[in-house]
């Protein structure tokens, strides 16, 4: 499992960074993945990117700006001539169900599989192993919200000494047990998945934020993150522009994680102000507040801690 950054710049795209876009890859898990917003040109980002479109389930819009939604009928209507067959869901504040139905509309665009569109508001906003999704509304200057998502509690690590003694051999029955699943062998023995599986884990969290200015609603959103990404449009010289623009800086995502007591913050969304030498100091920024944090860049693959 991991997050891959299509686009990390913010309103303005640069010949460095594409509007934003980031994918939850799930391939050892449902073989699928997620989109986290999805900015004009992400259809084309994904075209040198591990990810293919008929894989894609959900869509979960954070706002209605155009740098986070634009891409979205290009790569709805392109996803039906790469093999994209099976439903897809997107999930927005109110109002992404009349873009995404008059953008197909106006284009004559038929798509060859189902779109749900599901407009949200703070709370609950769906259940799909592995993971619980919740929202909250941050502090933009229209309505963004942020998504948690939680995972469920993980098997224990796979006990591979114990198989080993009782002469199982490695193979298939080993990744069967370490899903948590009993399995029968040829002798007819049965292997319970409890005798051989160390304790449960806890499960991961990751939390996106949208477009926001620093809020509380970021803090409770993010607690406890195993991994927080969180919006730094301005370094700190530049906070009255965030502040006048509903942006947040450098210091105020890393302040955010801090409080939250997320384990790993990851920044993007960046102001085409800055060029590539002064990223040494945009990050120094944050590192000085929050120590384990990473500035995204187009491209950017980061595995979840197994």
């Amino acid at each position: 499992m991991e997050l891959y950054f299509l686009g990390t710049g913010a309103g303005l795209p640069s010949k460095d960074r594409n509007v934003t876009s980031i994918a939850l890859r799930m391939e050892q898990e449902t073989a699928s993945f997620w989109l986290f917003d999805c900015g004009e040109g992400t259809q084309h980002q994904m075209l040198a990117s591990p990810l293919k479109p008929a894989k894609l389930e959900r869509i979960f819009i954070t706002h209605l700006h155009g740098d986070h939604v634009f891409g979205l009928p290009g790569l709805l209507s392109s996803r039906g001539f790469q093999s994209g067959t099976g439903p897809v869901t997107i999930y927005g504040p109110t109002g992404i169900r009349s873009f995404v139905e008059m953008s197909l509309e106006l284009s004559e665009t038929h798509l060859p599989y189902a779109v749900e569109t599901v407009e949200i508001d703070e709370g609950s906003v769906m259940e799909c192993p592995p993971f619980t999704v919740h929202c909250r509304r941050l502090n933009h200057g229209i309505p963004s919200f942020g998504y948690r998502l939680e995972e469920k509690p993980r098997p224990g690590a796979l006990q591979d000494h114990v198989l080993q003694e009782w002469g199982i051999p490695e193979g298939p029955l080993y990744g069967q047990l370490k899903a948590g699943q009993d399995v029968v062998l040829d002798d007819g023995r049965i292997i319970r998945a409890k005798d051989v599986l160390g304790p449960s884990r806890p499960g991961r969290i990751i939390t996106i934020l949208g477009d926001t200015r620093p809020c509380a609603a970021s803090v409770a959103l993010a607690a406890d993150s195993t991994l927080l990404v969180h919006e730094a449009t301005y370094m700190v010289r530049d906070a009255s522009r965030a502040l006048c623009y509903h942006h947040s800086t450098t210091a105020d995502a890393a302040n955010v994680a801090k409080a939250a007591n997320a384990t790993k913050l990851i920044v993007t969304h960046l102001s085409s102000r800055y060029r590539a030498d002064e990223m040494d100091n945009y990050l120094a920024e944050a590192t000085a507040i929050f120590p384990n944090t990473q500035v995204a860049r187009d491209d950017l693959s980061v595995p979840l801690p197994v």
